[in-house]
């Protein structure tokens, strides 16, 4: 996994949902879910794909909206990792 995407997953996260303030109680590890913190709501997913698919050049499906992909930065890192790392398809745009 590129060593980069959580410190940038985490910049991301903290800027846009937590107001830039990631101390005290609004501090989480790599590995704490967004939904059961509280962080990242049902608007944020829409706006965390948008980041994503700008920033990483992934394609996000309806398929991949689901908590083992976008739940904590620890699952939202490896999947872009996968999801850059995935065999292109013929035809694809990216």
């Amino acid at each position: 996994m590129d060593s980069s995407l959580i410190p940038e997953l985490r910049k991301f996260i903290v800027d846009n949902f937590l107001f830039g303030d990631d101390s005290g109680q609004f501090a989480f590890s790599d590995d704490d879910s967004f939904q059961e913190r509280g962080i990242v709501d049902s608007t944020g997913i829409l706006e965390l794909v948008c980041h994503l698919e700008e920033r990483y050049a992934v394609d996000v499906s309806d398929e991949d909206l689901v908590p083992d992909n976008l739940d904590s930065l620890i699952s939202i890192a490896r999947f872009v990792d996968r999801k850059r790392n995935a065999p292109r398809r013929a035809g694809d745009a990216r």
